[in-house]
């Protein structure tokens, strides 16, 4: 994946059933370190499974997760 090549957009974003990936993940450390635990590193692939008003339930490794629109909003994804 050339990232640079690519679209990047905030996960909320990011469409249903689309798939994007990490591009780069803001906010303080605490914040990028929870992100990273729960799978939001760079080059992760993440499915968007539903968004709503930018939450989203997606799925990174295999896991299902829901974020805010906020937490969305710190994870940039490249399509």
């Amino acid at each position: 994946m050339a990232a640079a090549a690519t679209a990047q957009l905030p996960l909320a974003l990011a469409g249903e059933d689309e798939i994007v990936y990490v591009a780069r993940v803001k906010g303080d450390a605490e914040l990028r370190q929870h992100l990273a635990e729960l799978g939001f590193v760079e080059g992760a692939e993440v499915r968007v499974i539903s968004s709503a008003r930018g939450n989203v339930i997606v799925n990174v490794k295999g896991a299902r997760l829901a974020l805010n629109r906020t937490m969305a909003d710190h994870v940039t994804v490249a399509l």
